[in-house]
């Protein structure tokens, strides 16, 4: 049984991908939950796969269902019927996956890789690499991501406004007395 390694690129930054390895008997529809679990999206919205050309040039498509509203030239493939072997053409095999047509969620899905050996230690489809933080499907995602919140709510960076700190409000400090005393002689020293 053949295993396919596809890199699934975030559009927008070629830096930010994902590597799922595949069998290829397995539909485009298990691909698509793949992806979404890689990029950590939910799984309400409309998609479609395009089989692709070097050019990234949108082809036949595989839809997860048929969609109102939208004209088709050529009837397209359900996801869930259509296999993934079945679709590719050649050894660098592109498709391009898009997500939630509101917000036009883009990925760019290229084959790398073709292995004959299925590993019983992996449960297929699997994600075997992360490169890069991807895009937060509803809001800003940070580096530090959920552990944030946790520091913030820990220390209660909130609470003291502008400021993170209330040190030297009440006008006594010392240090900031001492330095300017220290850097007054200074310059009575220097003016020799």
């Amino acid at each position: 049984m053949a295993i396919l390694k596809f890199r699934v690129y975030f559009e927008e930054d070629d830096t930010i991908y994902r590597d799922i390895v595949i069998k290829h008997n397995q539909s485009f529809f298990e691909l698509h939950q793949m992806i979404l679990s890689a990029y950590e999206f939910d799984s309400i919205h409309q998609a479609t796969f395009f089989r692709s050309n070097e050019s990234w040039q949108r082809g036949r498509e595989i839809s997860l269902e048929k969609y109102e509203g939208i004209e088709y030239r050529v009837e397209p493939l359900g996801m869930l019927e259509t296999t993934i072997g079945s679709e590719i053409r050649d050894t660098e095999q592109k498709f391009i996956y898009l997500y939630d047509f509101n917000k036009n969620w883009s990925f760019q899905v290229q084959l790398i890789g073709v292995s004959k050996e299925e590993s019983s230690k992996i449960s297929y489809p699997s994600v075997s690499r992360k490169e890069g933080i991807g895009p937060s499907q509803y809001g800003i995602k940070s580096i530090l991501g959920d552990r944030f919140a946790d520091v913030e709510e820990k220390y209660d960076l909130a609470s003291l406004g502008e400021g993170f700190s209330d040190e030297g409000e009440d006008g006594n400090d010392t240090d900031a007395d001492e330095g300017a005393e220290g850097s007054e002689g200074m310059d009575e020293d220097a003016s020799f």
